[in-house]
């Protein structure tokens, strides 16, 4: 009997998400979807038919907390403009400082990736006289006195930092709070005015504009990389025969096992089922937070959210109504019964384009702990510089906020890969980057060729020549004319050197070339032909590397249509990368091999694609007079 009531409370369930998303607007109005919470808990929203709650609930009962735990944080009134000081951050900008970390203090693996992703980034300092962020040394992430891993007398040992000043600039980050029978919130030392970045934060005790929520990860989440998300993997769009799942631990008493209790069915293979479900139900578990928080975006299964009072992880920058449906655990069976239309799924993209942001969020902030800890710099760092900060739409929109810049723009215009969302197309134009290494001793030489031809493009809008030779560039004179602007720029005769974003760069696109490059105009014009529609290859992708490596030559002709400043920082200006000539003989082979190793290593993982290819014109070498073809020099010996 009581199975049979579990799969009757399911079946209403599943038609409650139907409602949701094919309902129409009258039924929309029902659905929770995260908002910008204050610190207080939200009211109950007005519903135009609010008196049929009557004969469900009385509305006092509906707007107490159903006995969540309340707990008020010391310094709860700290905002940035109070609780930090900003004149830190005027003289080096954004540096973060790591208190070293000692022998005899314990620090739990995932403590370690955080230390770790924070001293490998592009904020970290060893010198704390640069600091405008300080990370403790003492692990704060299991607060539980009941854990192997609780660290005691933590606020003994703070108040002998120098550095700690009531924690002002501090970031504490912890994972879990308080302990059996009520888990409270309550770390068992005083933060001060601490900025705390914490998973199953309740909104009660959160600090808008201040604190930070982050997920709930396991010990085995990677440092770096990790899986990509399960729409990657798989067809798009994903046929799954489940609408709904739930896994979970059955909770027989205490906090979560009323609703856990509900949902509990046996013998299910959880891969399975999380990846052939279109819903995952992510009820609250001793706490806020779920570790199937995370494995349901993964999976591209849209997260059922049922944890009330819980501040989503980062809503400061992620809009979570694109991505998952936000319930109230109290009064689920109500909505379930509530009326409505159906309308097919396949005239409504909603589900899909929930499961697509799903995979968006998983892969730009979350896959990793590095993500994480990236992302909750990255927020923090737009909130002391308020005037450079992203626009929510570059946090939610591909690639993410951890590419899309401030340093580069604040402007969406100025990315290229959002000009179709605004029902715009970059210029047409590009910028040709030349790296010279060897003089100019006559007027034949390849360079020269290759300035005259690129020059001839009507796409071309200037020429730029980084000169990295020892001796110095020929006159103004003894270059060649061009109808485009031929700027010379002195490099540090380092082959990094190319990928630097040049001020002198006034175009979205750049061609960028070796000197010893053999370019006709014609391909350049083909290749550039269309009003910024460019063909993915101009020249050969290949060279010496007959393995397969995922890694084209420097000195191929290569259009690069993204701003330096969107890449990771890590590869520019670091290391030797680039220049991959010469056979495995070479010596300086095995130091470019070192150099990608490296370079995957940054990453977690080799993101450059291997692919060799060469887009020819229709009718190339096809047996047709030369007259006929439109890109007829490209059959000159």
């Amino acid at each position: 009997m009581q199975t049979r009531k579990k799969y009757i409370f399911i079946t209403f369930f599943a038609s409650w998400l139907l409602l949701f998303f094919f309902g129409g607007d009258q039924i929309r109005r029902l659905a929770f979807l995260s908002r910008k919470k204050a610190a207080v808990l939200k009211n109950w929203p007005r519903w135009t038919d609010r008196s049929f709650l009557k004969s469900f609930a009385d509305p006092e009962e509906l707007q107490s907390d159903g006995g969540l735990h309340k707990q008020s944080a010391k310094h709860s009134r700290c905002r940035m403009e109070t609780c930090f000081d900003f004149s830190r951050c005027e003289k080096h900008g954004f540096k973060v400082f790591v208190y070293p970390v000692e022998r005899e203090d314990p620090v739990s693996e995932s403590y370690l990736k955080i230390i770790t992703s924070i001293e490998e980034s592009r904020y970290y300092t060893s010198n704390p006289e640069e600091a405008c962020l300080f990370i403790l040394n003492i692990d704060t992430l299991d607060r539980d006195h009941l854990s192997i891993q609780y660290v005691h007398d933590i606020n003994d040992k703070i108040q002998g930092f120098p550095l700690w000043n009531y924690g002002r600039n501090h970031l504490v980050f912890n994972l879990y709070s308080g302990t059996w029978p009520n888990y409270t919130e309550d770390l068992g030392f005083d933060i001060g005015q601490a900025i705390l970045a914490k998973a199953s934060f309740y909104v009660e005790n959160f600090r808008p504009g201040f604190d930070i929520s982050i997920p709930l990860f396991s010990k085995e989440h990677p440092q770096k990389g990790g899986e990509r998300g399960w729409l990657y993997q798989n067809s798009v769009p994903p046929k799954k025969k489940y609408m709904l799942a739930f896994k979970g631990k059955r909770y027989l008493t205490g906090i979560g096992s009323d609703t856990r209790n509900l949902y509990f069915v046996p013998r299910f293979d959880y891969q399975e089922l999380l990846h052939n479900s279109t819903f995952c139900i992510i009820p609250r578990g001793r706490r806020l937070g779920s570790f199937r928080f995370l494995e349901a975006l993964q999976a591209a299964c849209i997260p059922v959210l049922l944890s009330n009072g819980w501040e989503l992880p980062f809503s400061d920058a992620i809009d979570w109504s694109k991505s998952a449906i936000v319930g109230d655990e109290r009064l689920l069976l109500q909505v379930t019964q509530r009326p409505g239309a159906c309308q097919s799924p396949a005239r409504d993209g909603t589900i899909l384009a929930f499961q697509q942001q799903t995979q968006f969020l998983w892969e730009a902030y979350f896959s990793s702990v590095e993500k994480i800890v990236q992302t909750t710099l990255e927020i923090i760092k737009d909130r002391i510089f308020h005037r450079e900060s992203r626009p929510k739409f570059l946090w939610n929109t591909l690639p993410g906020g951890l590419l899309a810049l401030p340093e580069y723009s604040t402007h969406l215009g100025d990315f290229p890969f959002y000009h179709l969302q605004h029902g715009s197309s970059p210029s047409g134009k590009f910028t040709a980057f030349i790296r010279a290494v060897s003089p100019v001793v006559s007027l034949s030489q390849p360079i020269l060729k290759l300035i005259q031809a690129v020059s001839r493009s009507q796409h071309c809008a200037q020429i730029l020549v980084l000169w990295s030779c020892e001796k110095p560039p020929p006159p103004r004179g003894r270059w060649p004319q061009t109808a485009v602007p031929l700027t010379v720029i002195h490099g540090r005769r380092k082959v990094s050197d190319r990928f630097f974003p040049y001020s002198a760069i006034g175009t979205d696109a750049v061609l960028s070339l070796d000197e010893h490059t053999s370019l006709s105009t014609s391909e350049v014009r083909r290749g550039g032909r269309g009003g910024g529609r460019w063909d993915a290859g101009l020249r050969p992708i290949g060279g010496p590397w007959k393995n397969g490596h995922p890694c084209a030559p420097t000195h191929s002709a290569r259009l690069v249509f993204l701003p330096c400043s969107a890449l990771p920082a890590h590869p520019v200006g670091r290391g030797t990368a680039g220049g991959m000539g010469g056979e495995g003989g070479n010596p300086r082979f095995s130091q470019r091999q070192d150099c990608l190793n490296q370079f995957a290593a940054w990453f977690g993982y080799m993101p450059l694609v291997h692919s060799q290819l060469r887009l020819d014109p229709v009718l190339f070498k096809d047996q047709v007079s030369v007259l006929r073809k439109k890109y007829r020099h490209l059959e000159k010996p």
